[in-house]
């Protein structure tokens, strides 16, 4: 299994969107500094998450969210899943 997911950094304002195979170590990851773009910022939340079964559909996925550019879509993805 394979997750897409949204994290976000309350004192910036700032969402990310990343794929991965393991999401609590990713998470990890995140908060811990081992990812450049957001090892400035702890801690890092997660807000939203879907599996998908292939690390090439994830990837997709992850990109069709990213090509949107729109944070009221994020913030759409977020409120659809609580």
């Amino acid at each position: 299994m394979y997750y897409v997911y949204i994290i976000y950094f309350q004192s910036r304002d700032k969402y990310y969107i990343g794929s991965c195979d393991h999401l609590e170590r990713r998470l990890d990851d995140h908060n811990s500094g081992r990812s450049t773009y957001t090892k400035t910022g702890k801690p890092w939340v997660l807000k939203y998450s879907e599996t998908i079964e292939s690390r090439s559909m994830a990837r997709v996925r992850e990109a069709e969210i990213k090509k949107k550019k729109s944070r009221k879509y994020i913030e759409y993805l977020i409120s659809s899943a609580s």
